[in-house]
């Protein structure tokens, strides 16, 4: 054990594959410009479609609605639907593997995860089944903090502070992981080891780097 005894993952884009990667097939599919779905949840960040749904401020049928329109706005036609229905991705196992193990070395892990009231579960899977295997690895936290349940979304510092007070850690106790930079920064400010994640190898890596230890 270091003296870094506690790690909080974001979820999307850590321990499953990047919701980012099915933004850019529904762009390529629906003839769309690349990065479109960025540039529209980028647009008032905080007040928008995404970051009120995420919040659980508005419904499905809501954000289906007025994300399509602020596609409009940017000259597209894209539902919101279109983008819910490809939200959960597939989980990297060698990262569920590491939460494995540093459970057995008497880590204290935690996640906090920016999540919609939508599908079936904490990551919005489309199947039951999907949904079970989820399940299954958010049991292996101590601690789950979702957006769309506590009203605060990453980043938001207070949703770090949450996480942290949950785990009974103190921010610099912790490393942190997430594949945005934006919410890495936060975290990183408030005394979190912040790591942005790019790539599996490379997350295993920075983590094995920051606690001393080698993973599989």
């Amino acid at each position: 054990m270091t003296d870094l005894p506690a790690v909080v993952f974001d979820f999307g884009g850590v321990i499953t594959a990047s919701p980012f990667e099915a933004f850019a097939r529904i762009e390529a599919e629906r003839g769309l410009p690349k990065d479109l779905v960025r540039r529209i949840n980028s647009t008032d960040p905080d007040t928008n479609a995404w970051a009120r749904f995420e919040r659980a401020e508005i419904t499905a049928e809501e954000f289906d609605v007025e994300f399509a329109a602020e596609a409009r706005a940017l000259g597209h036609d894209l539902p919101g639907s279109v983008v819910l229905a490809v939200l959960s991705g597939a989980v990297r196992p060698r990262m569920v593997a590491a939460l494995d193990l540093l459970a057995e070395r008497g880590y204290r892990l935690g996640c906090i995860t920016n999540n919609v009231p939508a599908g079936h579960g904490a990551q919005m899977s489309r199947s039951a089944e999907h949904a079970a295997e989820i399940a299954a690895i958010m049991a292996r936290f101590a601690c789950v903090i979702e957006s769309s349940k506590v009203g605060l979304r990453k980043p938001d510092p207070a949703i770090y502070e949450l996480a942290c007070a949950t785990l009974g850690v103190r921010p610099e106790d912790c490393v942190y992981l997430d594949d945005l930079g934006i919410n890495c920064k936060p975290a990183a400010a408030l005394g979190m080891r912040a790591i942005k994640v790019t790539g599996e190898d490379q997350a295993l890596r920075d983590l094995g780097a920051a606690l001393g230890l080698t993973f599989p």
